[in-house]
């Protein structure tokens, strides 16, 4: 499990420093050492600061999860920054962003932390409490209590400012020093003479009483545990006794006291609870610590000891009973526990290799591979051949063009099976900077990671969940990878025909859109390339014909013009380049004409209507066909497809809609009779821009269906 030791140390990042600050601090040596102890347990553990980055940081290294992933946990160790009630901050935060943690939430910590109110329901839940009452001025009237009395801060913690007074002097004197350095009103408290008594608590539903832990003053200084002895600047020692030595009746009574106290207060997982035992063998409740210390020397950790639970056995434990109260399990549940379930294991292979995951996103991403790369290309091939060698699957050597498309298919072979199909090359333009991977808590950026890298990732990872569970082989399956998505496969077009009409389903991996849709209908796409000519003219001079460019403009409007929604047909214009002499007007223009249609025929007549204009302008031109990308067809085939997809992502809960799209894809090269689904990677946005990226959740959710979508097919194909 990912586990987040959240603490409060060293940064004072807030946006504004003001109000009472913080003076409590962890110990460097305690996270090590916690980190240590969860490490040994098998977890995986980074420690953060809990300021104002804090959520930030969370999302970067436990983003959303899938449903039935556990999600990361938080060990909270964080006494806050600044202001009231402090203990409670992290927690807060934490509730409202839905990360579970370690330790009692915030009205817990908020109860434990006023003294006052803690007493109040210490009282009306029959816990023993010394009597006390409260100073807000220094003009407050005494009632009538005997001294020696305890004075203390109302909203603190670990100690500060505790005091033992005998008189009525000393009591104001030390109210004065508490009013000036924590700016709250004084709890005075009855004085109780004798043993000090901590007993900690450990689980729930009911927690685990540690044995008690007798404190050891000395002869010396008073006979109360002060800041000054925890953080050892008092000159004395104060020693410890586990377990304490009491009478059977007694232990059995501060155990009883010590539960009452935890369910009073509501706390959760953990805490310690401070008692006096005076002469007569009567216990009194002092405080409940909602955090108490997990420091080496701490009578938490020394109880803890004491029951069998060395440091790195306790704090796995705490993970445990956190993960117990919110999963709803004796301990977090075993995804690498063996089972019997298909599904689960796909499932559990996946979960447990999420930041491979994206590791890997991140390796392909930093491997530059565009159109006209071709060193690049070669590369990426390479890197590809070499995985599917380790998946045990064969290249189909009459599916293959070397220069520009290779098929690979399973021991069980293509033939009416699935086919994936994806492209390798990132179709930008080689004069366009290169953009560097990185994360966001929602987002994975880089060069080609949603239109390439991401779904060619996915793909790997769900080969690999089928290998897993020994189901691979049995696939009739086969994966055709392409180079030529920036020529719009007008290379490698013929292979793919032949690839797609040997197989009985075809998935095309392309990113799936912000509304999670996959796509089951795509418009067609014909790509022109157009040449206007003309004579070099000098500006200025008066010609009877129109100017080259001037000639070209005009029949690009004419073209955007025959543009119609009804009739499903788009037309643009791009790449528009001008060549001129030195001081001369430009005398020919080259662009390129893009036609998106649904209808073959609508294209034919486009095409048609395009000529037409040209031949009524007064300057030569050619109209240079580049590629055509059939569409493709919305069909029953391609909906039962989709049924199929959606009830696979329904049963884990992954969010999935279909749509139609204007963009073309290899996917119009699938014949009518065979069934064909686009967009099945991973969700994407800003394709082909500086912005391009990926959602980090839809990386796992994709990668999922597609494992558990094939998974269901090598059952049917052994039945």
């Amino acid at each position: 499990m990912k586990i987040a030791i959240v603490y409060n140390r060293d940064s004072k990042r807030v946006i504004n420093l003001f109000g009472m600050p913080n003076q409590e601090k962890i110990g460097q040596k305690t996270i090590d050492r916690i980190s240590n102890g969860l490490r040994q347990g098998g977890h995986h553990v980074r420690a953060f600061e809990g300021d104002k980055d804090l959520v930030t940081n969370l999302e970067h290294y436990m983003p959303r999860v899938v449903k039935g992933e556990l999600p990361g946990l938080v060990f909270n160790l964080s006494y806050g920054i600044q202001g009231q009630a402090r203990y409670t901050h992290v927690p807060s935060i934490l509730e409202m962003v839905g990360i579970p943690y370690v330790g009692s939430g915030p009205l817990a910590h908020s109860l434990a932390l006023d003294k006052v109110v803690a007493k109040m329901i210490f009282q009306q839940h029959g816990v023993p409490t010394p009597q006390f009452f409260v100073m807000d001025s220094l003009d407050t009237v005494l009632p009538d209590m005997k001294f020696p009395m305890i004075v203390k801060p109302k909203n603190e913690a670990v100690s500060f400012g505790i005091r033992i007074v005998k008189n009525e002097a000393e009591l104001r004197e030390g109210a004065d020093v508490i009013f000036k350095k924590f700016d709250q009103p004084v709890l005075v408290e009855q004085y109780i003479a004798g043993r000090e008594i901590n007993v900690g608590l450990l689980g729930n539903n009911p927690p685990d009483t540690l044995p008690p832990v007798e404190l050891k003053f000395g002869r010396t200084g008073q006979k109360i545990y002060t800041y000054e002895d925890k953080t050892r600047k008092s000159g004395r020692e104060v020693g410890w006794e586990c377990p304490a030595k009491l009478p059977e009746k007694v232990m059995a009574q501060a155990r009883e006291i010590a539960l009452k106290a935890f369910k009073a207060l509501g706390c959760c997982d953990c805490a310690r609870v401070d008692m006096r035992l005076d002469s007569k063998g009567n216990l009194y409740v002092l405080e409940i610590n909602s955090l108490p210390s997990m420091g080496e020397h701490g009578s938490y950790t020394i109880a803890a000891q004491q029951s069998g639970l060395d440091f790195d056995a306790l704090v796995c434990r705490l993970v445990d009973v956190a993960a117990a109260r919110y999963f709803g399990t004796p301990a977090p549940p075993d995804i690498s526990k063996p089972t019997r379930d298909t599904g689960q294991k796909v499932f559990s292979y996946l979960v447990e290799r999420r930041d491979e995951l994206e590791d890997r996103v991140r390796d392909w991403t930093t491997l530059t591979s565009r159109t006209d790369d071709p060193t690049g290309l070669h590369v990426a091939h390479e890197r590809l051949g070499h995985f599917f060698d380790d998946m045990g699957m064969l290249q189909v050597e009459d599916l293959t063009d070397p220069r520009v498309a290779w098929t690979w298919q399973t021991k069980a072979g293509l033939r009416n099976g699935t086919l994936l199909i994806g492209h390798l090359d990132v179709p930008m333009d080689s004069q366009q900077p290169a953009h560097a991977f990185r994360r966001d808590p929602e987002w994975l950026y880089g060069e080609g990671v949603g239109s390439s890298r991401a779904p060619l990732v996915s793909m790997q990872f769900a080969l690999r969940a089928l290998r897993h569970i020994r189901r691979l082989r049995k696939i009739p399956l086969g994966v055709l990878y392409y180079s030529d998505e920036g020529r719009d496969s007008r290379y490698s077009r013929e292979t793919i025909e032949k690839a797609v009409a040997r197989a009985a389903r075809v998935l095309v991996l392309r990113p799936g859109n912000l509304e999670h849709h996959v796509v089951n209908q795509r418009r067609g796409w014909r790509r022109y390339r157009l040449t206007i000519s003309g004579n070099p003219r000098r500006l200025g001079q008066v010609y009877k014909r129109m100017p080259t460019l001037q000639c070209a403009t005009a029949c690009m409007d004419q073209f955007t013009a025959l543009t119609s929604r009804e009739d499903r047909l788009a037309v643009a214009c791009t790449d528009i380049r001008t060549d001129a002499f030195p001081g001369l007007l430009p005398h020919r223009v080259t662009a390129s004409v893009l036609v998106s249609y649904l209808d073959g025929k609508t294209a034919d007549a486009c095409e048609g209507a395009i000529r037409k204009i040209l031949k009524s302008s007064d300057h030569p031109w050619t109209l240079e066909p580049l590629s055509d990308r059939p569409p493709m067809r919305k069909s029953r085939r391609n909906d039962r497809l989709v049924k199929e997809l959606k009830t696979v992502a329904a049963a884990w809960d992954i969010p999935l809609e279909h749509e139609s799209s204007l963009y073309s894809s290899p996917g119009g090269l699938v014949p009518a009779r065979v069934p064909v689904v686009c967009g099945v990677g991973p969700v994407a946005r800003e394709l082909v821009t500086p912005h391009e990226s990926v959602l980090r959740l839809s990386l796992m959710q994709r990668t999922l269906l597609l494992a558990q979508f094939l998974s269901g097919y090598a059952g049917k194909a052994t039945r």
